[in-house]
């Protein structure tokens, strides 16, 4: 694949979309991770620096993932803005009736999300996701979090897609290569999260998106055709029930 010309077609997709929807840039939000970095440089292909606000919100989050995100910014001559959401994020909390730890998790990026919105309204932008294939398909994302968002331009790329994507764009190398994860919680990463590798996830995904046998163990398909199932509802508008009139 010429993964020039698809960064030229993403950054112009992206723009058009801008255009057609009267905004003026992108919001995206950076956690230190190839994803987020790759989002912002299609971003700014598409609309120029300028017009491009790259968000650090960190919600407990360890100081690596911010010192990945800073590094992503200043590659791509992005200012990162700061909004420390620690003290909301307690404070709902002692809000909220006890609930489970991932319930407790998945605060953080809903947290994000309304951020990412409001910023995003007061300066009539867009927000960009920064969901892959794999992610979307498996439903490795917070519904109403960070697969809230107005357009996903990495949506239709695989994992090794997204890292190839990102030595064109001039993604720091470091960035690249770093293990991904969510920071939810320390130590925590998307491998260890979903229990199989990208490379494992994505040649799955390829092979039973060309109607193939994956070359894996029948156990590990298994469990993506589950992921896949039981996260159909995170990939669709809410159902509305049809009432017949007479």
């Amino acid at each position: 694949m010429d993964y020039t010309a698809l960064a030229d077609a993403i950054a112009a997709w992206m723009r058009d979309y801008a255009r057609q929807a009267g905004a003026q840039g992108y919001v995206v939000g950076l956690s230190g991770g190839v994803d987020s970095a790759v989002t912002a440089a299609l971003a700014t292909r598409a609309v120029g620096a300028e017009h491009v606000l790259a968000l650090w919100l960190p919600c407990h989050s360890l100081p690596e993932d911010e010192a990945y995100s800073r590094m992503t910014a200043q590659a791509l001559g992005l200012e990162l803005h700061t909004v420390d959401l620690s003290a909301a994020f307690e404070a709902l909390l002692a809000a909220l009736p006890p609930g489970s730890d991932m319930a407790r998790a998945n605060v953080k990026p809903r947290l994000r999300m309304t951020t990412w919105y409001y910023i995003a309204q007061s300066h009539n932008y867009l927000v960009a996701g920064t969901g892959n294939r794999p992610e979307m398909m498996v439903g490795y994302f917070t519904k109403y979090g960070d697969g809230g968002v107005d357009i996903e331009p990495l949506g239709e790329l695989y994992k090794h897609e997204v890292r190839a994507l990102a030595h064109v764009l001039g993604v720091p190398e470091p960035v690249i290569t770093r293990a991904p994860t969510a920071g939810l919680w320390p130590g925590q990463t998307d491998e260890g999260e979903l229990g199989i590798t990208y490379a494992e996830l994505d040649a799955i995904l390829a092979a039973l998106a060309e109607g193939c046998t994956p070359d894996v163990s029948e156990a590990a398909v298994a469990r993506v055709r589950r992921m896949i199932a039981v996260s159909a509802h995170k990939r669709a508008l809410p159902p509305v029930f049809h009432v017949e009139r007479m």
